[in-house]
This record gives structure tokens, sequence and C-alpha cells, in this order.
């Protein structure tokens, strides 16, 4: 796929991150038009996916979004809370329009909605959770981009990206590749820099843990401004028992 040029293959950094994520770790089931990017079978079961497949997949995915002429006719879409962040993330950096959360029946077939949207291309994180989209994309002739794990069912799907698509981190991460790469072949990012945008922004975030860290946060501002005004509590006292010793 990378037709043998040095800026388009895996390197080292990617691999490490696609690995520390748990990309290359499938299902214990295997659909029978995904075997051919299991690389091998674990002990306890897990089949693990061939990351070379799954990159060069990526690319082709990423020159697919990159010959839409108009950015926000690529809809990203996610029912799963693990992937709402990462596709509204893709969204604000590719231009493309978002649907995260539960998706309207009738959106691309149904012309009285409000919500009725005709997009020239659909990239879904799940294609079991998301098989509405795909369906009414099936239906009105709309070419669909996939995350796939190796049991998600290939129906309607023109390209699938085989990869983890349960864990949380690992959703976040390919779709910070696609985006990455998508800006890399605009030219909006150089291949020679590193992206300034990390990772971790395009990975879900517990609403809990992040309430707790607000919260923590709060307290240790408080902490800090108390212990702030020490020194200025302790010098008014001074003055104050300076002033009481003249008037004495």
């Amino acid at each position: 796929m990378s037709g043998g040029l040095d800026a388009l293959s895996l390197k080292e950094e990617d691999v490490t991150k696609l690995l520390a994520a748990g990309t290359h770790l499938g299902s214990t089931n295997v659909d029978f038009q995904m075997e051919q990017y299991v690389y091998k079978r674990k002990n306890d079961g897990v089949f693990i996916i061939n990351l070379r497949k799954t990159y060069e997949k990526l690319l082709l995915a990423a020159r697919v979004i990159v010959s839409i002429e108009n950015p926000s006719d690529v809809c990203v879409i996610s029912a799963r809370p693990y992937g709402q962040r990462a596709v509204l993330k893709f969204a604000s950096h590719t231009g493309a329009s978002a649907v995260a959360g539960r998706f309207t029946p009738g959106t691309f077939t149904n012309q009285i909605q409000a919500a009725f949207r005709e997009p020239r291309l659909l990239v879904v994180t799940d294609p079991r959770t998301d098989h509405q989209p795909i369906t009414e994309a099936s239906y009105v002739n709309i070419p669909v981009i996939a995350f796939c794990n190796t049991d998600s069912p290939l129906r309607y799907v023109d390209i699938a990206i085989p990869c983890n698509n349960k864990g949380a981190h690992s959703i976040g991460l390919m779709w910070w590749f696609l985006s990455r790469e998508v800006l890399r072949i605009r030219g909006t990012i150089s291949r020679e820099v590193p992206w300034e945008i990390m990772p971790d922004l395009y990975f879900y975030r517990d609403p809990e843990e992040v309430e707790k860290e607000e919260q923590a946060a709060l307290a240790e501002k408080a902490t800090k401004e108390d212990v702030a005004a020490v020194p200025y509590a302790d010098q008014w006292g001074e003055i104050g028992r300076a002033s009481c010793r003249e008037r004495v």
C-alpha cells in the first residue's frame, strides 16, 4: 500500500503506540471475511491482528477521506461512549460532521427530518453497534469506512480497518492516527515534525473521574490560596500589635 515509500511506511514509534493501546488484540471469535487480517491466535483463544495490514488500510481510508472536496460531507459516527470523544475531536480537526451518541433512524433517508443530511462518505467506529447508519447508507449509495474487530460483520462495509474497537485507548488512538494521516495528505501538517496534538485528547474520559479531578484541582487551588494568605495575616497582626503598643 505504501508503495515502498519511506514516508508512508510504519514507524517504530507508531507500532509502540499501537501495541501499548492493545490495538492488535482482537476477540476470541473471527468473521470469515476478517480472517485475512489475523496474524495468529494466542493460547487463550484471542486472535492477534496484523498491524501492518491495519496501517495499510488506515492509509487507504485517509486517501479516500481526502478525496472528498468538502470536508463536511464526511460523516463520522460513534454510538458507543468510548468513541464519542474521538469522533468529535476528529471532526474538529478535519472539518468533518460528527454524530456522537444515538443515531436517529431516517437521518440519511427521511427528507422530512430536521436532522436529514446527505453525506458523501461514512466513517463508523463499530459496524455492529452502528448498524443503523450503515444500513441506511446502503439504501442511498454512501460508501462506508469502518473500524472492525475480528468478529465484526462486514456487510455493506467498503473499507474495513482491522483493529481492536472495544478498548477505549485503542479506539481513540485509531481515530488519532486517521486524523493525523488526513491532515498530512492534505498538507496541513508536515511528516517531518511530530503532530502537537496528543493521542490522549481522543481517549474516552469517565465523567466520574473528570469530576474527581476537577474537585481535586479546586481543593489544591484553595489550599494554595490559604497558604499564600497566611503571611499577610501575620504581617497585619504584627502591625496591629505595634500600633497598640504605641497607643499604650
